[in-house]
C-alpha cells in the first residue's frame, strides 16, 4: 500500500488498544496476539479511519508533526499494519 495508492485503509474493528509511552500496544483478541506500534506507526494507525487514502494520511500526520518525513514512513507503516492484519 502507498500513499498513493486510492485504497482508504481502515482498523480492523474488535482490537483493544493502550497508549504507552513510547507509541502503542494493540491486541488482537483473535489471534490472541500483542502488537507493539512504535511513535510513527501508532499516529498512522490512528489516522486510518476509512476516509482518507495514504496521501490524505500523510498529510494528516505532517501537520501533527511536521518535522519529520511522512512520505516514506507512511506507505512503509501502511504495508506493515496490513502485513499484520490490523489495517485493511
Amino acid at each position: 500500500m502507498t500513499a498513493e495508492d486510492n485504497n482508504l485503509p481502515t482498523k480492523v474493528a474488535g482490537m483493544e488498544t493502550n497508549d504507552v509511552a513510547d507509541g502503542m500496544v494493540v491486541f488482537d483478541p483473535v489471534a490472541k496476539q500483542v502488537h507493539y506500534l512504535n511513535n510513527t506507526a501508532s499516529i498512522v494507525y490512528e489516522l486510518c479511519g476509512g476516509e482518507t487514502n495514504g496521501a490524505g494520511i500523510t498529510e494528516q500526520a505532517a501537520q501533527l508533526l511536521p518535522n519529520q518525513d511522512w512520505a516514506t514512513q507512511v506507505s512503509e507503516c501502511l504495508d506493515d499494519l496490513q502485513a499484520r492484519g490490523l489495517i485493511r
